[in-house]
């Protein structure tokens, strides 16, 4: 990149000094990875502001200064852009130095509370399956092309997605499907992506600690569809009550998933086994169950049509596809022994926890009984946890409430906040420690018994003042189960 194609992507109030030639350093907005001739970019956090840095950035070499702030009187050998908004171009920074990939690139983006990875998982399997050279970004994969890469946030930090974006041009990419958070979206980090397909999944209760109210949130949201260009598709769930207002400013095509009235897309069937869906005359079989997943694959089959996919080649392919990681996903091992019906689920919102507890209930028999183990996420949205705690109780036979990743936050503190949204408070059984939950619930379930671990889904971690240590729920589910038909065994109770 050179400085002409900097000062384009800055659009500048005012440049201090002699901005000439090709620039030698990388793209940084963070003082501590700053090394010579790098461009810092400082930007207003919420928790620092990086122009407390910029000193920092100067002594370690920084050979160009982007901040909200006019220079100083003197900036040494540093060229300083005064810009309005370093966030904003922060991203068009980032792709100008890795020579705009986007551009060369269909770009598919998923926003919502719930259902963006699965929607987004299941584009990209489609797209794949059908022959393109696809890239996945989102929540629980990074994939560039058929490389999966760990994945750090829903919506990735501009300068390692433009990398990335760079990285699947020079492996052949001619498509990204890609999680938007709203944070990301308030946080302007796809600020210059230019969209060919948006889609809306829903809007519902979560990361009110961050947007402060639900019209904050959905604002947050609705920057994506505000952004799209006349020659874009925005899919919207048009059943969700925000639908119309998210897409009352864009200026794309706005196609629709619906089967409120059941005219155009109906659900056939829906059972333990999966889903069958009519989808304007179309079937779809799925393995994936649950009416919210009815809506998951509906909106992937749309996304995909706006793509130009073939409906009938796009319809084979859903029946085929697997879904994401941790989402409904079954826990299951190979024993003589009859084990309880482990599923474990991502959900940490109300709306997904009440999803996935209305698909249980209804798809078990009577003489099964649910067993609920869930927790709450430490230092973030505190007004969703009694909510949970009500529908876990509402849904439940059996409810244990643990630890979820507490970060900062008192395990038991998190837990009381969760018990208050119980009628009866003592249905709550509670074990901070989660390996120990979900053991327990293991060796204490049956045949009957379906036991819904929520909240981590696909994560491998726990997040406990600042470290994360390994935790996996289906590997301490499965191991669980393993020691169980190992005892059961032992003591010779098989036949």
């Amino acid at each position: 990149m050179n400085f002409n194609e900097l000062l384009i992507a800055c659009d500048p109030i005012d440049v201090t000094g002699s901005p000439e030639g090709d620039l030698n350093g990388q793209i940084v907005h963070d003082s501590r990875q700053v090394g010579a001739n790098d461009v810092f970019v400082a930007i207003r956090g919420h928790k620092s502001d990086g122009h407390s840095f910029i000193n920092d950035a100067l002594e370690k070499g920084a050979s160009v200064i982007i901040a909200e702030e006019p220079a100083p009187a003197s900036t040494g050998s540093a060229i300083w852009i005064h810009v309005k908004d370093s966030r904003k171009v922060l991203m068009p920074l980032a792709l100008a130095s890795q020579g705009n990939p986007q551009q060369n690139l269909v770009l598919v983006g998923i926003t919502g509370t719930n259902g963006k990875t699965t929607v987004a998982t299941l584009v990209y399997q489609v797209l794949s399956q059908l022959g393109y050279n696809a890239s996945l970004l989102g929540t629980v994969s990074r994939r560039i092309g058929k490389t999966e890469l760990p994945s750090k946030l829903t919506t990735a930090d501009p300068v390692e997605m433009a990398a990335d974006l760079k990285e699947m041009i020079n492996t052949g990419s001619t498509h990204l499907v890609m999680e938007v958070s709203s944070h990301a979206l308030d946080q302007q980090r796809v600020n210059g992506l230019r969209f060919d397909v948006a889609g809306f999944t829903n809007l519902t209760h979560d990361h009110l600690d961050y947007h402060g109210s639900i019209e904050n949130y959905l604002n947050a949201k609705k920057i994506l569809f505000d952004g799209l260009e006349p020659r874009a598709t925005a899919v919207v769930n048009s059943d969700d009550p925000s639908a119309d207002v998210m897409v009352e400013d864009t200026r794309a095509t706005v196609w629709e998933v619906s089967f409120r009235d059941e005219t155009g897309f109906r659900i056939l069937s829906n059972t333990p086994a999966g889903l069958e869906l009519d989808l304007d005359g179309t079937y779809i079989s799925s393995s994936l169950s649950g009416v919210f997943n009815a809506y998951n694959i509906a909106m992937a089959y749309v996304i995909c049509l706006a793509l130009g996919c073939n409906k009938n080649s796009v319809a084979s392919a859903l029946s085929e596809a697997r879904g994401a990681a941790g989402r409904m996903e079954k826990v299951q091992i190979y024993s003589s022994v009859s084990m309880p019906m482990v599923i474990v689920d991502y959900a940490h919102t109300p709306d997904a926890l009440e999803n996935v507890l209305k698909t249980l209930s209804a798809i078990k028999g009577d003489e099964h009984r649910i067993h609920v183990i869930f927790g709450c996420g430490g230092d973030r949205d505190k007004t969703k946890r009694p909510v949970m705690g009500g529908l876990a109780e509402t849904y439940g036979d059996v409810i244990t409430v643990t630890s979820d990743n507490p970060r900062f936050e008192d395990p038991l503190a998190i837990i009381d906040d969760i018990k208050k949204g119980f009628n009866d408070p003592a249905k709550a059984l509670i074990e901070p420690d989660r390996s120990k939950a979900i053991r327990r619930a293991i060796e204490d379930g049956d045949e009957n018994t379906i036991i819904l671990i929520a909240g981590k889904g696909h994560e491998t971690y726990q997040e406990i003042r600042g470290e994360r240590h390994d935790m996996d729920d289906r590997m301490l589910a499965r191991s669980a189960m393993l020691n169980k038909s190992l005892n059961i065994k032992n003591r010779g109770e098989v036949n």
